[in-house]
């Protein structure tokens, strides 16, 4: 019967034969790795801890137990193991440090871009604000629209209320087109990295269309408020409402939160035409030009020109949900009281019609829209390249 005396007879043995091949006299020291390590490829560490103490004295014994320990460190596939662990730990160090650089190169490119739509926001509306104000007040109003009353309109509110009045309600809009703007254009850039995952020099079509139409939505949803503010201080004079926050202040008095929303639903309605078709067609006059020209760049000259094609387009398709949500706005100002798009949209239209009604004041727009969004695409296009040479350091060309 194989007996356990047995296993401890052979394991005797195994180890004289290895020791055999690596002889130390009765003075010598295990102090030479060379012979455990041979020790321990031929035979198991465990098995060799086992039965070496009763061989050897006891110094070599304790001398012995030490190398084989020392050994076990030193095996080869161990430090295998431990440099693949090494070079494991240095690739997850490099990833996570690349996908840390990544990151904050898209901050940078976010912030390049929020800060140069805010800029060409403020200056495009801050050019047209005349203009804007005196299609306000036709829009809200049951005036009959022609050019001739427009500049009537405008120099009675210049001899009652001073030049600066044309200007009236433009803080207002400050307060909303900044963030507006900036939002608009920052995720408009996001929303064209993601449809656009193959990185294509430029989007398909509908792509194209639906960045822009996103991008408005977007901002519209968060900035809603300060436009309804906007509205009602172009309808009012300073002697009932002196400022911005007098307005807010009296308007969440009166006619509580929900009024700062009126009109929200015709906005996110007329946004998406206005601002896919802006969108859609900018992008594409710079494909075009791109692909004729071999620039990576327009002038500013062909943004001014390919933005007042945009806005022409862009603000005709939406124009009377325009109206519709300028006099959902000012309900309760006016002598008009709406509740919804369908309502407010029927009585436009049996008031003046489709031209004198859903499409009153569209001249105007006409000629304050093209030079609106043409000065906001050409100042968003030289503020986001000037920012991107002198803060993320790129050769934009």
């Amino acid at each position: 019967m194989y007996t356990t005396a047995t296993k401890s007879r052979n394991k005797t043995k195994n180890v004289a034969i290895v020791w055999a091949r690596f002889p130390l006299k009765s003075n010598d020291k295990l102090d030479n790795g060379l012979h455990l390590n041979s020790i321990d490829r031929d035979l198991n560490t465990s098995c060799l801890k086992s039965v070496i103490n009763p061989v050897l004295k006891p110094s070599n014994a304790c001398t012995a137990s030490v190398m084989i320990e020392r050994s076990e460190e030193e095996h080869p596939i161990r430090r295998i193991q431990e440099d693949h662990h090494h070079l494991c730990d240095i690739s997850i160090k490099t990833d996570k440090g690349k996908h840390a650089q990544k990151q904050a190169a898209t901050w940078k490119e976010v912030t390049v871009s929020l800060t140069a739509g805010a800029v060409a926001g403020a200056t495009a509306k801050t050019v047209i604000a005349p203009l804007d104000r005196t299609k306000i007040l036709f829009q809200t109003s049951d005036m009959h629209f022609s050019p001739r009353k427009a500049l009537n309109l405008i120099s009675k509110v210049y001899h009652n209320e001073g030049i600066i009045a044309l200007w009236r309600g433009n803080s207002a809009t400050m307060a909303r087109i900044i963030p507006y703007a900036a939002i608009q254009y920052a995720s408009h850039e996001q929303y064209k990295s993601l449809l656009n995952p193959t990185k294509a020099p430029s989007l398909q079509p509908l792509p194209r269309f639906l960045a822009g139409s996103l991008a408005s939505v977007t901002a519209s949803a968060i900035t809603y408020p300060l436009d309804c503010v906007r509205a009602r201080m172009a309808v009012t004079n300073r002697q009932s409402h002196k400022s911005m926050s007098s307005i807010i202040r009296i308007t969440f008095r009166q006619e509580g939160l929900v009024s700062f929303y009126r009109g929200y639903l015709p906005t996110v309605l007329g946004v998406i035409p206005y601002g896919g078709i802006s969108f859609f067609i900018f992008e594409t006059f710079k494909k075009r030009h791109r692909e004729l020209t071999g620039k990576s760049h327009p002038t500013p000259s062909y943004n001014m020109a390919f933005g007042a094609v945009a806005g022409l387009v862009g603000q005709s398709a939406s124009y009377p949900l325009d109206v519709v949500r300028r006099r959902m706005q000012t309900a309760g100002l006016t002598k008009y009281t709406y509740d919804t798009i369908v309502n407010t949209a029927r009585e436009i239209y049996h008031e003046g019609g489709v031209v004198r009604g859903l499409y009153k004041g569209l001249s105007m727009n006409w000629v304050k829209g093209p030079i609106a969004v043409g000065v906001s695409f050409t100042t968003y296009e030289l503020a986001r390249r000037f920012l991107q040479q002198r803060v993320l350091h790129d050769d934009v060309g």
